[in-house]
């Protein structure tokens, strides 16, 4: 083994790749490396107030970008189970669909399910951000293929908590009046008026109808967004196209994650979100679907594989963004915190 230096990161660095501090501590034999140079230990941030921190940082990326979410559920359940042209197509992108949304059910159509959007995001990504950091601290991250199955474990524990929430998220944002409606349409009154009225009529069980589909997208998503945004930023820094700690970094790095994430989860995302908002019968099962595999069969089989790929303009357009917001604002809280630990 080489000797290297030990970099010590100052509070001012980013914990997603900033440039090394150039101060010298002492040399230590190299531990595990990156193909861009040594690993610098991550920031140490007490692991329940980095879920906290998470949590917190997701849900204000959710305010900005849930309307998007509202049209990547509608444009999934349009046409479900029916082969392309055989149906009335209410909308007919991003752009559009906004615009449709807008126009028919007004400006609070465009945040339909906030409220339970927000549980999910502050649940599932508090645990999973915190996940994840709990792993960097442990060293798992460093070694080769760590961020992508430290990310993946994260994100799978993070989406099997925070299921009910999606599933109510899921069906308040498919209801819309009856001229632009696509999908089952399950009438309810609100956010706890969906929560209760599920747990009565399916139990505790039915509250959690669809993880199966939930838990395979967001191990898909998590893992590919936090290996390549982690990796992508560092890239980006190195490059010195822009400052280290400029928010163009972490933007860039958001898109090239965004890509990544689009094309890898989209597919996931559509077949959870059909589990999720699909009708149950007297038996508690599902009318349309009768698990993963089934309904990832029938969508090739009615919708070819087009199908799986429906709504992947605002998935993109929401997961830049979003990426882009939550993680600069858990960076700049967890920078905060290690500034006011040392001081």
């Amino acid at each position: 083994m080489t000797d290297v230096q030990l970099l010590k990161p100052s509070p001012e660095e980013s914990v997603f790749g900033a440039q090394p501090s150039h101060r010298m501590a002492s040399t230590v034999s190299a531990g595990p490396r990156s193909v861009l140079g040594p690993l610098r230990p991550p920031l140490a941030v007490w692991p329940p107030l980095d879920f906290a921190l998470g949590a917190f940082s997701c849900c204000a990326a959710c305010v900005f970008t849930n309307p998007l979410e509202v049209v990547k559920t509608r444009l999934q359940l349009q046409g479900e189970l029916r082969a392309r042209g055989s149906y009335q197509r209410h909308y007919r992108g991003a752009l559009q669909a906004l615009w449709v949304v807008g126009r028919t059910d007004g400006l609070r159509g465009l945040q339909k399910g906030l409220s339970a959007g927000l549980m999910y995001q502050g649940v599932m990504n508090g645990v999973r951000l915190g996940s994840y950091s709990y792993c960097e601290s442990l060293g798992v991250t460093s070694f080769h293929g760590g961020s992508l199955l430290s990310g993946a474990v994260a994100g799978a524990l993070g989406a099997f908590i925070a299921s009910p929430a999606y599933l109510v998220k899921t069906h308040l944002q498919a209801q819309t009046v009856e001229a632009i409606a696509v999908g089952h349409q399950h009438n309810h009154l609100g956010v706890s008026d969906a929560f209760v009225t599920i747990y009565r009529r399916d139990g505790v069980i039915g509250l959690w109808r669809g993880v199966n589909g939930a838990v395979p997208r967001v191990m898909m998503g998590s893992a590919a967004q936090l290996a390549t945004f982690t990796s992508a930023k560092e890239w980006v820094s190195h490059s010195q196209w822009v400052s280290p700690n400029s928010w163009l970094t972490t933007l860039i790095a958001a898109m090239i994650s965004g890509v990544a994430v689009a094309v890898s989860m989209t597919p996931f995302d559509v077949i959870s979100t059909r589990l999720y908002n699909q009708p149950v019968d007297e038996f508690r099962r599902g009318r349309l679907y009768h698990g993963f595999s089934d309904c990832m069969l029938k969508v090739c089989q009615a919708e070819g594989l087009r199908g799986f790929y429906k709504g992947m303009g605002p998935v993109f357009l929401r997961l830049a963004p979003h990426t882009m917001l939550s993680m600069l604002f858990w960076d700049l809280l967890r920078q905060q915190t290690v500034k006011d630990q040392q001081g």
